[in-house]
């Protein structure tokens, strides 16, 4: 059977899967070096991370499973990174969801007993092969027990049942404690465990009636590791905890954060942006760098920010060689903006040239030690294939791949987004000014080559699934074509001129195709420098202006209109965009075409869809409200669970502010008289499930949070309040931010 891997993430507060890797094929040792920084409500308890054995027919086979608590994960300050061995999947443990009952001990004259009213049950696990269950609860103490009866093909159960336990005098003084379960009935074979919750029987004395909904636990099994014989996964997560204040209180740091950049002090003095130079490590200068770049554009400062980190730099720089070549914040900073505000152009650069390489799937090695003649296709009909003739071979194609990704990078000068062209015109003026003499007339284009083809495009061709240029990892052929082509890409915005100083000799059949484009790269670099516009006019990525659209893309909408027979049939292709005003969808993203749009500040819900609502996968419903009050739901299908969070992050960040969102939703749909998740007949009934607000997958297209990421450079300056000391250097006494006033939790983790 042929193996292929991938790797599930789970949330245990209401059992969602916020993320899924690439399927990594036939391999017993998967590598998927994917991260993801999920956004949890600080409510939840636990991380479950499932390896897949993923299936073409059926369903996907769970190879184990990595459990984590919120405490394990927590208590590691700098985050855990260790291979943990995989446990088996125990049904009885892969529970979720929660049930609401009232119990009340009973003491009087005529009688002693517990009385259980079993009200209802929400976001079970399903059970049955339909993607619902059969639930029933189940009411325990010492020797008593009493049923509710079978509610079928739910998950979310309304029994509206009272049992009573009638008890003897002496087990008033027992111990112990009252459990409720919750069981999927068969009609053959056992029934399945679907949770349990236990309070202590001294809790009702203490308390004769106790209410509320509980969550449900599972039966508590030791977990085995099977001693390693189902392998191991090797995670690195960390968990960030914040708490967010309201706008207010962050505004003084954002008032001094900008006046840095409008203001410049001399380069010796201090400002926030140096204190976080001295405070932040290797490993969270790329977060905090990122951060710094979401607040500066929200401010429409992105292209002053990023001069002044390059113009400390660079003054600080004696040696040209060295010139950004270590993790500097500035170097990270200007990495991080270009992913930022140039993705979309790096697709329409790079999307095309490496769909031909993954299409083509060509075998291509120039390392002699390399050449395996028993992969090669057959070049020639003479006899069996040699190892020069596997080398002209991949020399040829190489050369081939190469002079397309140059020509289509340096004719891209139009593509490029302004404001990283007047960024880099800035970096070249700078670079310019500190190293003027002749023999270094190519520092100011190693520079800005260093940035755009160093940091941006070759990482982007060795790994193009983490720059969502593929949905899936290359195969082994594959990466070694993109590795060749990442390095010689390297070499052509190194200018050529370390080439044939290195250890990879084998590499010297490119030499010359790359010492050829060096002209042409220099004159894109002039070209791309080349630009009028002053600071001020460039459009930057304020995401939060109603003009700019922050996500677009095709997804399939539901057709709620006529017969729905055939629902699977009923979902459409339209072109979606969203901004913080609106979101809109047409036939096509042509100009001319009609647009459907839904006003943000009318949106009530954004959530996920049961998949036997309409027996599809990656389905969201965005419920809005109109001005006369009444709600009309959309219904929209990602093609994976990662757009899926994507869309529903990105929605809920621009709703974020709504006054109008509903605690509750139906996370089924009103179908044949009844909502298809709770079986109610009543289409206006209160939800069955509690709606969420906070966003689950983050992503580099994300809107703007101006607060959170505030929040993130207070405590990275809070943290190194002993440094700066130490160095002689204060906080603004305005930076201090009091703690009272209303506030929002969130728990961020980074996988």
């Amino acid at each position: 059977m042929a193996i292929q891997y991938f790797l599930r993430l789970l949330s245990q507060l209401f059992a969602t899967f916020p993320c899924r890797t690439a399927t990594v094929w036939k391999n017993l040792n998967p590598f998927w070096g994917e991260e993801y920084t999920l956004h949890l409500p600080t409510g939840f308890h636990s991380l479950s991370f499932y390896v897949m054995d993923e299936d073409t027919i059926g369903h996907d086979d769970v190879i184990g499973k990595i459990l984590l608590s919120k405490d394990a994960i927590g208590a590691q300050a700098k985050g855990l990174d260790n291979w943990l061995n995989l446990t088996r999947v125990d049904p009885d443990e892969e529970v979720q969801g929660e049930i609401h009952l009232g119990l009340e001990l009973l003491r009087d004259a005529k009688r002693i007993g517990l009385r259980c009213h079993f009200i209802e049950a929400r976001d079970l696990a399903p059970r049955d092969i339909s993607g619902t269950s059969d639930p029933f609860a189940r009411i325990l103490f010492n020797n008593h027990s009493a049923e509710t009866s079978i509610i079928k093909k739910t998950r979310y159960p309304h029994w509206s049942e009272t049992l009573e336990l009638e008890l003897e005098t002496w087990e008033l003084t027992e111990g112990g404690s009252v459990t409720v379960e919750v069981w999927d009935w068969d009609m053959v074979g056992k029934n399945d465990f679907l949770g349990k919750v236990e309070i202590p029987f001294a809790c009702l004395h203490k308390t004769p009636l106790l209410q509320g909904w509980f969550r449900l636990l599972p039966l508590g099994n030791h977990e085995d590791d099977a001693g390693g014989k189902l392998g191991a996964l090797r995670l690195k997560v960390r968990l960030v905890e914040d708490r967010i204040l309201p706008s207010m209180y962050y505004q003084p740091l954002i008032d001094l954060l900008v006046e840095s950049v409008i203001s410049p002090a001399e380069v010796e003095d201090s400002s926030p942006l140096t204190m976080l130079e001295e405070v932040t490590t290797v490993e969270s200068r790329q977060d905090v760098a990122m951060t710094l770049v979401k607040i500066y554009l929200g401010q429409g400062l992105v292209v002053p920010f990023l001069d002044y980190l390059s113009t400390r730099e660079v003054n600080h720089t004696s040696d040209p060689n060295t010139l950004f070549r270590s993790n500097s914040l500035a170097s990270k900073a200007m990495e991080q903006f270009m992913k930022a505000v140039g993705m979309l152009y790096l697709h329409e650069v790079l999307k095309p040239i490496i769909n031909r390489i993954f299409e083509e799937k060509k075998y291509i090695e120039l390392d002699p030690c390399k050449i395996d003649l028993n992969r090669t296709r057959r070049i020639s009909f003479k006899g069996a294939t040699s190892e020069a003739e596997v080398r002209e071979s991949s020399v040829e194609m190489l050369q081939g791949y190469l002079s397309s990704i140059v020509e289509s990078i340096v004719g891209s000068v139009t593509q490029c987004p302004p404001v990283m062209r007047v960024a880099f015109k800035q970096l070249h003026k700078r670079v310019e000014e500190q190293f003027p003499e002749p023999e270094n007339e190519d520092v100011k284009y190693l520079a800005i080559s260093g940035f755009f083809f160093l940091r941006f495009f070759a990482p982007a061709i060795l790994t193009p699934k983490l720059f969502h240029l593929r949905d899936q990892h290359a195969d082994t052929r594959t990466s070694r074509t993109l590795l060749l082509l990442a390095k010689a890409v390297q070499s052509v915005g190194n200018l050529g001129l370390q080439l044939g100083h290195g250890k990879e000799l084998w590499m010297e059949p490119l030499h010359p195709i790359i010492l050829c484009s060096v002209a042409s790269v220099k004159d894109f670099l002039d070209k791309l420098i080349d630009i009028d516009q002053d600071m001020s006019e460039v459009p930057q990525r304020a995401v939060f202006l109603p003009s700019v659209t922050v996500k677009e893309g095709y997804l399939q909408k539901h057709k709620a209109e006529g017969p729905q027979l055939l629902s699977r049939f009923a979902f459409k292709k339209r072109y979606f965009w969203l901004s913080s005003e609106t979101l809109s969808y047409a036939k096509t993203l042509d100009p001319w075409q009609v647009r459907s749009s839904i006003p943000i500040q009318c949106v009530c819900v954004v959530e996920r869809v049961d998949e036997n609502a309409f027996q599809q996968q990656h389905v969201m419903q965005v419920v809005a409200q109109d001005n006369d009050g009444q709600m009309h739901t959309i219904y929209i299908q990602c093609k994976n669970v990662n757009e899926l969070n994507q869309w529903l992050s990105a929605i809920r960040k621009a709703s974020i502010y709504n006054e109008r969102m509903l605690p509750s939703f139906h996370p089924g749909a009103y179908r044949s008289g009844k909502w298809t998740c709770c079986l109610q007949t009543n289409r206006t009934t209160l939800g069955c499930s509690r709606s969420h607000s906070a966003v689950t997958l983050g992503d580099w297209s994300d809107p703007l949070d101006p607060d959170a990421e505030t929040q993130t450079i207070y405590k990275q300056l809070l943290q190194g309040r002993d440094k700066l000391r130490s160095l002689n250097v204060t906080l603004e006494s305005s930076v201090a931010m009091t703690t009272t006033g209303a506030n929002v939790s969130r728990c961020q983790l980074l996988c």
